[in-house]
């Protein structure tokens, strides 16, 4: 190869090493970097466990609040919780990309980042198949892609194996609890109702607004549910010493109750928009077909 042609070569390959990077967020917008992200951080749980999936661990120079997976996460430095953000460490760590959470951090403290010119990725997964998405969109922030790609792949076959196997089972009638005092839910739009519908299962509250709407007993006991599920600090089996789940029983007659059909699932593993929900929809997926096996 000629002394030119060495030159151009090279020259070709600055070019694309440090050709800028373009994503779409969860919101539509285009998220524009100059180069992978070095220093990122993350101001929502499942946000930072999409990182550490997508190969960013070690880039994280931030993260909020209850960022507690993989165990490592523990580690990294504080910047507030989802309603109070620190302002100034965030400023002092200098991101090169801030990973939000649209519905979860508020406006008025979003609208202070966009002030810092540093790019913000909104990450709002609505569906199952977001989390791939996400992990793919990240990976490319991050120039990780590899890593990522494999673990989207890796979600994709879980999450396939589990609607093969349960989705066309005989429909369960589900209510989630999300709260119980007030009584409240989660509507259609809920990825949580993704994973019931994965299941075989129909969410009784499914077309009710906003997504997380407040129910009454009296609509609960007219729905009539074979199963109500809830979500609890480390619960991974059925569990009616939850107060949230106990309370049912003073209404003999319900369906869920009659057949003792009440579940607890962490609320890590089915509330979080990120790969382990696979295992919260295993295990939802499992407490369903008990319910069906129940059926008199």
């Amino acid at each position: 190869m000629t002394r030119f042609a060495l030159t151009v070569f090279f020259c070709v390959a600055t070019l694309h090493a440090h050709a800028a990077i373009t994503v779409t967020d969860d919101t539509g917008a285009g998220v524009t970097l100059a180069a992978p992200a070095q220093r990122v951080i993350s101001l929502a749980p499942h946000v930072t466990e999409l990182l550490y999936a997508a190969g960013g661990g070690a880039k994280l120079v931030g993260a909020v609040s209850y960022s507690d997976y993989p165990p490592e996460a523990k580690q990294v430095p504080r910047v507030g919780d989802n309603k109070a953000l620190d302002l100034e460490r965030i400023v002092a760590l200098k991101p090169d990309l801030i990973v939000v959470w649209r519905h979860g951090n508020a406006q008025r403290q979003l609208d202070r980042l966009r002030e810092m010119h540093v790019p913000l990725y909104f990450s709002e997964p609505h569906h199952l198949d977001d989390i791939a998405v996400s992990l793919t969109r990240l990976g490319q922030l991050l120039g990780t892609s590899t890593t990522a790609d494999k673990a989207a792949a890796e979600y994709r076959r879980d999450i396939a194996r589990l609607r093969a196997q349960y989705a066309s089972r005989p429909p369960v009638s589900v209510f989630y609890q999300v709260w119980d005092q007030p009584l409240m839910t989660l509507n259609g739009e809920h990825m949580v109702s993704d994973v019931i519908a994965l299941c075989g299962g129909r969410n009784v509250f499914a077309k009710l607004e906003p997504l997380v709407p407040t129910v009454s007993t009296e609509a609960v006991l007219a729905a009539n549910p074979e199963a109500i599920v809830t979500a609890a600090p480390g619960a991974t089996r059925p569990d009616t010493t939850l107060p949230q789940l106990g309370a049912w029983r003073a209404w003999p007659s319900l369906s869920a109750v009659a057949n003792d059909n009440l579940f607890a699932i962490d609320g890590d593993l089915i509330n979080r928009p990120a790969p382990r929900i696979a295992q919260g929809a295993r295990q939802l997926c499992e407490d369903l077909e008990v319910a069906r096996s129940r059926r008199k």
